[in-house]
């Protein structure tokens, strides 16, 4: 065999695998998440006693809900090629505002109302830094995340704030509408809120072109500074969404609430695929992939799974879902 003989074999080898390798991507692009789902579920069904009972699921959701709607906002932060560090902070201020309003005597709806507003006004601020100042979003998150934690602890005085009395809105946290949580159903509504607004309106296009292309899009006459920082205030009131769901569930202000859930978000988005690059992804496959979270890390604590394990699985399947999607950038977008 002549040597042009053997380069041509080996180029049309080649040129196979990577056909293979994009069709795979493009596959896993339309069902993949889909599918780890599916096979996690059945999985865990098998080797984590308890599994899959009617209570169990409504749990996985319930806990599942905070995460997920963290995430949906940082969808639209990522969409735009932005990144938003400081959402588990606003959680636990956002909460324990909402906490402090109920033990001074103000309604039950005007507590809730207080904790979301404030979660906008905080995202509209880290908006307005990132849009107008051109700071960098991941250095005015990152300085959010350690000020606004600061904020909780210095509106509680570094301990729980105990609730007077039962929360007005402990059925943020705890209770039920026709059998399912109502965690679930707040976690519903905002997807399907956040999925009109990305795949329904002349809005969700400009961010998914400023994402894509953020000077392209201004040339062309998008107002790309109003839609950054209306990103980040829509990741700032499902933050404020979240913290009031926490502190109703725990029945008081946690100043400690929220933790690492910023990485938690980011997982879920990324596990959605969304791209890290902006202008690619679906809010809806955010919600699976903060599923996948959440039934990985409910069947490893049923199998009695150490903590420290738990962390090194999820941050492996975090890797692995970064490593699809720069795959996936090179060989399919």
């Amino acid at each position: 065999m002549s040597e042009a003989t053997a380069r041509r074999d080996v180029e049309a080898s080649n040129g196979r695998v990577t056909w293979l390798l994009k069709q795979g991507l493009r596959i896993w692009e339309t069902w993949g998440i889909g599918l780890v789902l599916a096979l996690l579920i059945i999985l865990m069904a098998f080797i984590a006693p308890h599994f899959f009972t009617l209570s169990n699921l409504f749990n996985i959701a319930r806990s599942t809900s905070i995460i997920a709607i963290l995430a949906a906002g940082m969808t639209v932060v990522i969409l735009i090629a932005g990144i938003d560090l400081s959402v588990g902070s606003v959680l636990a201020v956002t909460g324990v505002l909402s906490v402090i309003a109920w033990n001074a005597g103000l309604p039950a709806w005007l507590c809730v109302l207080l904790g979301i507003l404030v979660g906008g006004l905080i995202g509209v601020l880290n908006g307005f830094l990132v849009a107008v100042i051109s700071l960098a979003g991941f250095i005015v998150t990152l300085a959010g995340l350690t000020a606004y934690r600061g904020v909780a602890y210095a509106l509680t005085d570094g301990r729980p704030l105990t609730a007077e009395g039962k929360l007005g809105f402990h059925l943020l946290g705890d209770g039920n509408f026709l059998t399912v949580p109502i965690p679930v159903w707040v976690m519903v509504v905002t997807y399907l809120v956040l999925w009109f607004l990305l795949e329904r309106t002349t809005y969700g296009k400009h961010v998914y072109a400023t994402g894509g292309n953020a000077e392209a899009a201004r040339m062309a006459g998008l107002r790309t500074r109003l839609i950054f920082a209306s990103a980040y205030a829509i990741s700032g009131i499902t933050a404020g969404v979240a913290g009031v769901m926490f502190m109703a569930r725990v029945q008081s202000g946690q100043p400690t609430a929220g933790e690492s859930y910023e990485l938690q978000a980011i997982a879920a988005v990324v596990l959605g695929g969304t791209s890290l690059m902006g202008g690619r992804g679906r809010v809806l496959s955010t919600l699976v992939g903060a599923l996948i979270i959440g039934v990985l890390t409910n069947g490893m604590v049923l199998m009695n799974t150490p903590f420290f394990t738990q962390l090194i699985v999820q941050g492996v399947v975090i890797v692995l879902a970064v490593s699809i999607d720069r795959l996936r950038i090179r060989y399919v977008r």
